[in-house]
């Protein structure tokens, strides 16, 4: 690598906190904190290798970098790159497979735990002064339940889906899984059509990417056939779901609620019919490249 241009392209948006400091020994190195599309032409039109997170690599904004050889993503998803046009203009291209299973089951949990024990309310109930002075020493207006006996559907059994499964499982919950793919079946699990899936699952949680298999696959169809106690998580890709038939269902009772870790256009557009006067958005947290948001 010594003598190549060498550019670090992506969105830490707190310097400090990593060390970028091991690229240097391998080239020349230009390090930027945040690149939007339309800076990306000009600021890689020297570059032998890219690495990058959430800008888009395309022929609009590689299109310039005729020294271009490969293109590594500091994520497991690759849903940002136009591999027609890298593997056309033999551009090779690089993820980091698997390096966030354990954050993303963990975020998994949080964002289930927060909504099946309705963590909102209760919160709020003592902080807003009503446990003061109560009737009773207990108070279950919002009735919650354990995990415990559930069925868990799994829609994407990959590294990160194994492992919620694993930990599903201890809690006792009844684990089943889809393969948008029809991926032969793997041991030790237990495969079922989609339709299964939808209407036996007290819990539905996306692990899975984004590809002609799963784009839309959760829309209007798909939440009319679950119960209308499941809670719905999404730790795969926004355009999984279809947000206005999201909406819908939580709207009309038709699901208990829902968990997005992302969405279709992020940061979220002000046109995205989950944040609505009639809908409100009921929590925000931010972790990591991750943000998660709760319906219910």
């Amino acid at each position: 690598m010594k003598g190549r241009t060498f550019y670090e392209n992506c969105i830490f948006r707190c310097q400090n906190d990593i060390d970028l400091s091991g690229f240097d020994s391998l080239g020349e190195v230009t390090k930027y904190n945040f690149t939007t599309p339309e800076e990306a032409p000009e600021r890689v039109k020297d570059a032998d290798v890219l690495i990058i997170n959430k800008v888009p690599i395309n022929e609009n904004t590689v299109g310039t970098a005729k020294n271009l050889k490969l293109v590594c993503v500091t994520a497991t998803g690759t849903n940002n790159l136009d591999k027609d046009y890298l593997d056309s203009h033999k551009i090779a291209w690089r993820n980091v497979a698997g390096y966030s299973t354990e954050t993303v089951t963990q975020h998994t949990f949080a964002m289930l735990f927060y909504l099946l024990e309705k963590l909102r309310y209760y919160d709020d109930y003592v902080k807003d002064g009503n446990y003061i002075n109560d009737t009773s020493f207990t108070h279950f207006a919002e009735h919650f339940s354990e995990i415990n006996g559930k069925t868990w559907g799994i829609i994407g059994l990959g590294a990160i889906g194994r492992r919620v499964a694993q930990i599903a499982r201890a809690f006792g919950a009844n684990v089943i899984y889809y393969s948008a793919s029809g991926r032969p079946a793997q041991d030790g699990y237990t495969q079922v059509d989609f339709d299964t899936l939808l209407t036996t699952s007290d819990i539905i949680s996306v692990h899975a990417p984004l590809n002609e298999h799963t784009e839309n696959l959760l829309d209007k169809c798909a939440f009319a056939k679950m119960k209308e106690t499941c809670i719905f998580l999404n730790l795969g890709r926004g355009p999984i779901v279809v947000e206005q038939d999201l909406y819908d269902a939580l709207v009309n009772g038709e699901i208990a609620a829902a968990g997005l870790d992302v969405l279709s256009a992020e940061p979220m557009s002000e046109k995205n019919p989950l944040i609505t006067p009639h809908r409100q958005i009921i929590k925000i947290t931010v972790i990591a490249a991750m943000s998660m948001y709760s319906f219910g």
